[in-house]
């Protein structure tokens, strides 16, 4: 389960980022690669794609910081479910 997240992640970020070599744990914010336009883009992307509702204490830097990051959150977040 986590790859599917993973990949599906990855796909997302790679149709901004265009970064074949990104890897999954590295700081998207640090490179760069990422605004806060890009940001809210990935927080819908999440929401919508794997039925989420995150809360304010979700949406945090860290956790959309890398693709490890991402999939982190979205784990955490379907165990507490």
């Amino acid at each position: 389960m986590a790859e599917e997240i993973r990949e599906k992640i990855r796909d997302f970020v790679l149709k901004y980022v265009r970064d074949e070599e990104l890897a999954d744990d590295e700081n998207m914010f640090d490179l760069g690669y990422v605004n806060s336009l890009f940001a809210m883009q990935l927080v819908m992307f999440v929401e919508k794609e794997f039925q989420l509702t995150l809360g304010r204490d979700s949406i945090r830097l860290a956790n959309f910081q890398s693709i490890d990051a991402i999939v982190a959150l979205i784990e955490g977040q379907r165990q507490g479910a």
